[in-house]
């Protein structure tokens, strides 16, 4: 499902909202960057709690989006097409 997801996305059919696309962006630039609020070089494998719950944060909000666009389809699903008669 999260493949259908992500290909609905790239084809423009689902549009992320501007908070999942920033906080998606804002978790890849802060694992990446050197600068952090727990360093792991003093804490060790507990300075990876920063990261991880920024990285829960984005899970949860692709999931919520995923919800939306699994929801709109089903009810674009129910819409049966009409002919006009007479």
């Amino acid at each position: 499902m999260w493949w259908r997801f992500a290909q609905a996305v790239r084809r423009g059919e689902h549009r992320l909202s501007v908070t999942t696309w920033l906080t998606a962006i804002t978790a890849v630039l802060y694992t990446i960057l050197p600068v952090d609020l727990i360093p792991e070089l003093f804490l060790g494998p507990f300075g990876f709690i920063d990261d991880l719950g920024l990285w829960g944060v984005v899970v949860m909000l692709a999931t919520r989006e995923m919800h939306a666009w699994q929801a709109s389809r089903s009810f674009d699903e129910s819409v049966v097409d009409a002919e006009v008669v007479g």
